[in-house]
């Protein structure tokens, strides 16, 4: 494989790594709503599966979140997302640290803008990029491809992406059987409630998701092999029952895992549209140009994350 063209599909596939994981992030609620109204809910389960519904019918929301895996990356993400009608959205995405931010730089830039549609998402990269693909500046990262070159992981990730709203950190501690309240806690001048739990993430994967029984076996074998089980997920709702935090925690051969979302201003507005095709590069397009072994493996190890639970297993 020639130098630029495995630098290009490198980074391409370590890309896929950061969309994924902000697939389910989110930005910091606004304070005069709830301010100063007592919380009522004292059954943990009846009060999430309240802020369940709640937060999955406000349809959008704008979105602050950041991310850390181990040495491997950290990140910011900024924008807005919706879900009434599948997932799309607009996001900005720095990177701050690890590996990953150091990809970046050498690819010509720290942040890039990311689309999501309902049935692909789309990375806008840097012009040093674009001069080593045909003058493109988009990556369109279609969910069917990434199921396909993902195995079971690819699979779980593209269900998660389709079907992921702010309120899947709420079913994740649903599904757990193992929610505890924490106690009313102010997030930002905003009264919430915090509730705390730990998830078995194969399991939940299994009960969750449409993988069929080859799908899940490889999923679950690419879980352990990253050395992950189990993850703590913390959730903070307000009066509105409305999500306001989110805390996941989850060790990783690759390292520590802690990605922290805060949401705001639900129902507001979002558009999101496709790039122009003639500036759109398709990323099954790039693992072809850079050869089926060469990238395969890449791209089997990047689209492993599980976005809906904020699990990455690259």
């Amino acid at each position: 494989m020639k130098s630029t063209t495995a630098r290009r599909v490198a980074l391409s596939a370590v890309v896929v790594t950061a969309l994924a994981g902000v697939a389910a992030c989110g930005g910091e609620s606004s304070g005069d709503k709830a301010a100063g109204r007592s919380l009522t809910h004292a059954n943990p389960l009846a009060a999430l599966r309240s802020a369940e519904k709640s937060t999955d019918k406000a349809d959008s929301a704008e979105v602050r979140s950041t991310t850390t895996i181990g040495d491997t990356m950290s990140m910011t993400a900024n924008g807005a997302l919706a879900w009434g009608d599948g997932m799309k959205g607009n996001l900005t995405i720095t990177y701050t640290g690890g590996k990953l931010a150091e990809a970046m730089r050498k690819a010509g830039t720290s942040s890039m803008e990311a689309r999501y549609l309902p049935d692909a998402y789309y990375a806008r990269m840097s012009e040093q990029f674009a001069r080593q693909s045909g003058g493109k500046h988009w990556i369109r990262y279609a969910y069917d491809d990434l199921a396909k070159l993902g195995g079971g992981s690819g699979a779980y990730m593209k269900d998660q992406m389709q079907n992921t709203t702010p309120n899947q950190s709420v079913k994740l501690l649903l599904a757990s059987g193992d929610v505890k309240k924490v106690g009313e806690e102010q997030v930002s001048g905003v009264a919430t409630t915090h509730y705390s739990g730990t998830v078995d993430v194969a399991d939940l994967a299994g009960k969750n998701s449409g993988l069929d029984a080859s799908q899940l076996s490889d999923l679950k074998k690419q879980l352990s092999q990253a050395g992950v089980s189990t993850e703590t997920v913390d959730i903070w709702v307000n009066d509105q029952d409305l999500l306001v935090k989110k805390v996941e925690k989850a060790k990783m051969t690759a390292g520590t895992m802690t990605s922290t979302a805060l949401y705001s201003h639900y129902g507001v507005r979002v558009t999101a549209k496709a790039p122009p095709a003639a500036d759109t590069k398709d990323f099954k397009d790039l693992m072809k140009a850079g050869g089926a072994s060469g990238g395969g493996g890449t791209v089997s190890g990047s689209s492993s994350t599980a976005s809906g639970s904020g699990v990455s297993t690259s």
